[in-house]
C-alpha cells in the first residue's frame, strides 16, 4: 500500500475528485500530514469517518516511532527510530545555551566506508523517504520543547548515510521542513553535510538551494584524504574546490570546512597551513572536530594543545575558526559515532 506522503498535493486533489470528494478535502489532508505531523487518518477529525476509511483503504503513513532513547551527562538525547520495515535510525538533540540543535539521518547505513566512522562500518540498506526525515525533525523538536522547554533552531544532515546520494528524498524533505505549508522552519537554519560528491554538489549549486553546506575534508592532501575516505579517489580535492566554488557562486551561501583531527594523522602546523591553502579558494570557515573513537578503528585524538595550536594557525591565516567539542560520547551520540548501538533487539 502506498504511502500517502509519497503523494503530491495535485495528486491528493485528483483522487478526492475522483471519489466525488471537494478539492479543499485534499488540501485538509495536506495540512493534517505536514502542518499538524498526524501519524495516523484517526487524527483527522475535520473529515468524515466514511472518508477516513476510504483513506485507510487505500493508503497508509509510514511514520516512524522512537524505539529508545538515551540521554547524555551533558544533556544531548540520542534517539533510535524504528522505521515501518523495522530497520533502525538514529537522531541526536543537542542542546546549547544559544541553539537546540537536531542531528538527522538520511540513510539507512552508508556506503562510503569513511575509516573512522561508525556508520561506514554499517551496510547501506536504504534510503530514507521524505517523510521518515521529515518525521526526525518532528520527534526531536517535541524533545527539545518536553525536555528543554525550548524551540528547535537547526537542523544537520550529519547522521547516518551521505545526503547527496538521497538527493530527491533529502531534497523533498528539507522542502516540506521550511515550506509554509510544513514545518516554516528557515532553510539557513539548514545545514546538509556532505564526504564529497563533486557532481551532486554542482547540482545543488544548480537548485540555487537557500540551506547551508558542509563538508567533510578532514585532510587537505589527496594522499591522506584517500586513505581515510575512499570517496575521495573518484572525488579529488581539485574536483570539490570547483564544485564548491561553484555553489558559492550560484548560492552566495559560504561552505563550513569539517575538520576532524586525529593525532599524529592531520595534526601537524604543515597539515594546518596544506588546510589553509585550500580553504583560502573560496568564501568559508573551519570547523575543527574532536575525534571520537570508536571500536572499529585505531585513530586517537589529538591532545588539546595540538587543537589548539592547529586553530591558532588558521586563525592567524585569516580563516573563520572555531573549534567543536564533542557531545554526547557517553551515550556515542557524538560525531562519526552512530551505528545503532542503543537499539533493543
Amino acid at each position: 500500500m502506498k504511502d500517502i506522503r509519497a503523494e503530491s498535493l495535485d495528486s491528493l486533489i485528483d483522487y478526492f475528485e475522483g471519489n466525488g470528494e471537494k478539492k479543499f478535502r485534499a488540501k485538509q489532508v495536506w495540512e493534517w500530514l505536514w502542518v499538524k505531523s498526524a501519524k495516523t487518518f484517526d487524527e483527522m477529525s475535520n473529515l468524515s469517518k466514511a472518508s477516513r476509511e476510504k483513506l485507510k483503504e487505500d493508503f497508509t503513513i509510514n511514520a516512524i516511532e522512537i524505539d529508545n532513547s538515551q540521554v547524555s551527562n551533558d544533556g544531548t538525547i540520542k534517539s533510535a527510530f524504528r522505521l515501518h520495515d523495522n530497520h533502525l535510525i538514529e537522531g541526536v538533540l543537542i542542546p546549547a545555551d544559544d541553539r537546540m540543535t537536531a542531528c538527522v539521518s538520511s540513510q539507512v547505513g552508508c556506503s562510503l566506508s569513511c575509516k573512522f566512522c561508525a556508520t561506514g562500518y554499517m551496510k547501506r540498506e536504504r534510503n530514507l523517504d521524505a517523510g521518515e526525515i521529515y518525521d526526525q525533525v518532528v520527534a526531536i523538536r517535541s524533545q527539545a520543547e518536553e525536555n528543554y522547554q525550548q524551540p528547535l533552531s537547526n537542523i544537520v544532515f550529519m547522521g547516518m548515510g551521505e545526503p547527496l546520494l538521497n538527493y530527491k528524498n533529502m531534497m523533498n524533505g528539507i522542502d516540506r521542513i521550511t515550506s509554509e505549508d510544513g514545518l516554516h522552519m528557515s532553510p539557513k537554519r539548514i545545514t546538509v553535510s556532505t564526504a564529497g560528491i563533486a557532481k551532486m554538489i554542482t547540482k545543488l549549486a544548480d537548485d540555487q538551494v537557500k540551506f547551508n553546506l558542509a563538508l567533510s575534508l578532514h585532510a587537505a592532501d589527496d594522499h591522506k584524504r584517500d586513505t581515510i575516505m575512499p570517496i575521495n579517489e573518484t572525488n579529488t580535492l581539485d574536483a570539490l574546490m570547483k564544485a564548491l566554488r561553484y555553489f558559492y557562486e550560484k548560492t552566495e551561501n559560504r561552505i563550513t570546512f569539517e575538520y576532524i583531527l586525529f593525532y599524529d594523522f592531520n595534526d601537524s602546523i604543515e597539515d594546518a597551513e596544506k588546510l589553509l591553502r585550500y580553504a583560502r579558494k573560496v568564501p568559508c570557515r573551519i570547523n575543527i572536530i574532536e575525534y571520537n573513537p570508536i571500536s572499529e578503528a585505531s585513530f586517537s585524538k589529538a591532545d588539546p594543545q595540538t587543537i589548539d595550536r592547529f586553530a591558532a594557525h588558521l586563525i592567524k591565516g585569516g580563516i573563520h575558526t572555531s573549534v567543536r567539542r564533542s557531545r554526547g560520547k557517553d551515550i556515542d551520540a557524538a560525531c562519526g559515532q552512530l551505528a545503532n548501538r542503543s537499539k533493543v533487539e
